[in-house]
């Protein structure tokens, strides 16, 4: 039987009790790795060249740097790496800046060890996370214009659309739709510039919102 492959985990918050209780929680999981721990937006990016995590649970605000800050830090140092915000914080606002911040999802401390680890699976494959708080909080009008943009969305960009909202990768879509993982990236790459966003989460988080997909 095939082995699953371990899944690098770094947590960063100011709380050790929380820490802790992270590490006893993601004990029972056999691909979970827990490889490191950091109390602070600093630590956390100086401990990413030594520990090379696959997935950072990261809280949002901390003494001294906030995981926004770190968050947009460690994608522009280590790209590779996925991060996903775990906090108690479920603000329209916030969550937005943390998707812009380059984080692959949102969830909330209340969560199960169940959910939490699902969380994890999916920021390892790089698909966006967000929790039911999340969600809705995007949702919220908060006075905003009843008219929405007209993104000018092509019937095969939505195609292309929905499978990022599934989480699926390029090279996923492109076998999905049969058609070349060039083209796929291409696809991908107008529907950023459409909604005028700079990673997948965004586009996925504005999809939502927008309800530009069914």
């Amino acid at each position: 039987m095939t082995q699953p492959t371990l899944i690098r985990v770094m947590t960063v918050d100011d709380h050790q009790i929380f820490r802790s209780g992270i590490k006893f929680s993601l004990v029972a999981y056999d691909e979970i790795e827990l490889v490191g721990e950091a109390h602070s937006g600093e630590e956390s990016i100086e401990l990413c060249n030594q520990l090379q995590p696959d997935v950072i649970l990261m809280d949002m605000r901390m003494g001294g740097q906030d995981g926004i800050s770190a968050t947009r830090a460690i994608k522009e140092k280590y790209p590779q790496i996925q991060i996903l915000m775990l906090t108690t914080f479920h603000d329209k606002t916030l969550i937005q800046q943390a998707i812009k911040a380059g984080a692959v999802g949102y969830v909330l401390k209340g969560i199960s060890t169940d959910e939490l680890v699902n969380a994890i699976r999916s920021a390892a494959r790089g698909q966006t996370t967000l929790s039911a708080e999340a969600t809705q909080a995007l949702f919220r009008d908060d006075n905003e214009p009843t008219e929405k943009p007209d993104y000018n969305i092509t019937p095969r960009q939505e195609e292309v659309l929905v499978l990022l909202v599934e989480g699926l990768s390029n090279i996923e879509i492109a076998e999905r739709l049969v058609i070349s993982p060039h083209t796929a990236r291409y696809y991908v790459s107008e529907i950023l510039r459409k909604l005028n966003v700079s990673n997948r989460s965004e586009a996925v988080a504005v999809a939502i919102k927008e309800g530009l997909v069914e």
